[in-house]
């Protein structure tokens, strides 16, 4: 339960980062932030009893650093919500398939990898999704990179973050 994530929300209310329960529980003790969702209970200490947050916000402002995400499988997998791109089952056993493969002068881009399932990667082979008559659910795109990002699978698990996160409102 401590070590637990907890979404931190900057002072103006945008997600900014996300920390395990122990940080977060230091931030509002020390008067950093307060808990704005408290939905795990609570913690005792020998004379303090201490609120488990699910979302904190800082009371000072931080400005993050933008950067660009870099194309990995799991980065892959999070921006196709882990479901295979031909058949759409959801599923944790995905492997990453090139729509133009390499060998045909396919490259190795954000535009050109979606999310699999073995069985699909299997009969697709070194075909494009025509020749194998398979269809996309989506077309590949790069990520938007708006600075935060929370992986899909805890989103499934804090539905409380939803009102937090520009993607749900």
């Amino acid at each position: 339960m401590i070590d637990a994530p907890v979404l931190v929300l900057n002072q103006s209310y945008e997600p900014l980062n996300l920390c395990r329960t122990r940080r977060a529980i230091v931030l509002v003790f020390r008067g950093k932030a307060e808990v704005v969702e408290n939905s795990r209970g609570e913690i005792h200490s020998a004379n303090q009893v201490f609120q488990i947050p699910s979302v904190i916000r800082l009371f000072y402002m931080v400005r993050p650093p933008r950067h660009e995400k870099k194309l990995t499988k799991v980065e892959v997998f999070n921006r196709d919500h882990y479901t295979c791109q031909y058949c759409g089952r959801q599923t944790r056993e995905l492997t990453l398939d090139h729509v133009v493969p390499r060998h045909r002068g396919g490259q190795h881009t954000w535009d050109n990898i979606v999310s699999a399932c073995i069985p699909c990667n299997r009969r697709k082979g070194g075909r494009t999704p025509e020749e194998a008559q398979m269809k996309l659910l989506r077309r590949p795109t790069a990520p938007r990179n708006n600075g935060f990002y929370v992986p899909y699978h805890l989103l499934l698990v804090h539905r409380e973050w939803h009102k937090y996160l520009p993607a749900f409102n």
